[in-house]
């Protein structure tokens, strides 16, 4: 769906030169007024907070049914001023709310819709350098689904950090530069691509190899027994959706230390919580599987090492469809399709065919396989009955 957005013209924009290797100041006009370094005072801080919030909440509502939503001009194009979105930010969130009209038409035509949603974005911290200030933040999202299937659960949602970077113009004014996510972030209303896992250590022909899954729906029959294991697959789905954003202080929190983050980490915990047992042993070796607030194994919370445990031990066996996945099953996608995977998410409900994924990296509760896979069509998934 387009979008026509009315931008105030961005006056005195700075431009850099270079000559002979050395960077010019900026080209401001001759004899204009320049300020001196802007201070970032309350107001200021509070204004950073509400655009903020107002580009985020453009972003959910994007995703929501328009029969639901009566706003259809975005937020954003109210702030001009003081503070205000740049160009070219404007630009690029015009396209990130189309890149989302479109993923909420295909789900749409899954039997997936929002019938409503609510953002709020708190300010955490603020550092100002010259003229250039960077603004860490928290998103909090909910989205209620639509009764399509009837037995959807109420919502899904998700918390995401990000920092925000804003840059002053000649007069003082703040003009909102860049966006970037400082989660390893798989958000629902995310369109940037997500952080990948570095490369893992090179496989060998004993390492196990998970086959890709298919997403094509409806998936075939593949009824799960909830008995025959002895574990507790609820208990598992209870785990995750009790330490979704409220992390369990028992074990490490890996969000934000490098490209995976916490996602499988997360995931062990709730299979643990199920019945898994430790298989104590040597960190770096993946047929061993442990994990506490004081030690880990690899394998506990590697995407990669993971994966390569749970097929050796015979504790998990691949599904050939993501739709055939069922509570306290597991997916892994490959976003890059390198071999190596990248996220891990576990499933917490089921409804008519459906799996809802509750996971960390971005801290996220009950979405849709549709929606991941609307998300990232190009990336390879496994799954994995526990």
């Amino acid at each position: 769906m387009s979008r026509t957005r009315r931008r105030a013209t961005i006056l005195g924009a700075a431009a850099t030169s270079v000559v002979a290797g050395v960077a010019l100041i900026p080209n401001w006009s001759a004899g204009a007024a320049v300020v001196d370094d802007p201070k970032v005072d309350a107001k200021t801080k509070a204004t950073f907070q509400r655009l903020a919030d107002a580009v985020f909440t453009d972003r959910t509502e994007a995703l929501v049914d328009d029969k639901q939503s009566d706003r259809k001009k975005p937020l954003t194009d109210g702030f001009s001023g003081k503070v205000k979105l740049s160009s070219g930010l404007a630009r690029t969130e015009d396209s990130a709310l189309s890149s989302l009209d479109q993923r909420k038409d295909q789900l749409a035509k899954l039997g997936e819709k929002y019938s409503g949603g609510n953002t709020t974005v708190t300010l955490d911290a603020t550092r100002v350098t010259g003229r250039t200030a960077k603004v860490a933040v928290t998103e909090t999202t909910t989205l209620t689904y639509a009764k399509v299937r009837g037995d959807e659960p109420k919502a899904t949602g998700f918390q995401a950090r990000h920092e925000l970077t804003f840059t002053a113009d000649k007069s003082g004014n703040w003009q909102l530069t860049g966006i970037r996510d400082t989660d390893e972030g798989v958000a629902v209303n995310q369109t940037d691509k997500p952080a990948v896992a570095p490369r893992v250590a090179k496989t060998t022909s004993t390492t196990p190899a998970a086959p890709k899954a298919s997403t094509t729906y409806p998936g075939p029959a593949k009824a799960k027994n909830f008995t025959a294991s002895g574990l507790d697959y609820n208990a598992m789905a209870a785990y995750a959706k009790k330490y979704w954003s409220n992390y369990n202080t028992a074990y490490p929190n890996f969000n934000g230390q490098g490209a995976g983050g916490d996602c499988t980490n997360f995931v062990s915990q709730s299979l643990k919580a199920g019945g898994w047992k430790h298989v104590p042993g040597y960190v770096y070796d993946y047929t061993r599987w442990f994990g506490n607030a004081e030690i880990q194994s690899h394998s506990f919370v590697g995407v990669n090492e993971w994966s390569w445990f749970a097929q050796n031990s015979k504790r998990t066996t691949s599904l050939a469809n993501v739709y055939q996945m069922d509570v306290g099953d597991v997916l892994q996608v490959d976003f890059d399709r390198d071999g190596s995977k990248d996220h891990t998410m576990i499933v917490t409900s089921k409804s008519r065919g459906v799996p809802y994924l509750t996971y960390h990296s971005t801290n996220t509760y009950s979405r849709s396989v549709q929606s991941i896979i609307a998300s990232y069509p190009n990336a390879n998934y496994y799954a994995y009955r526990t």
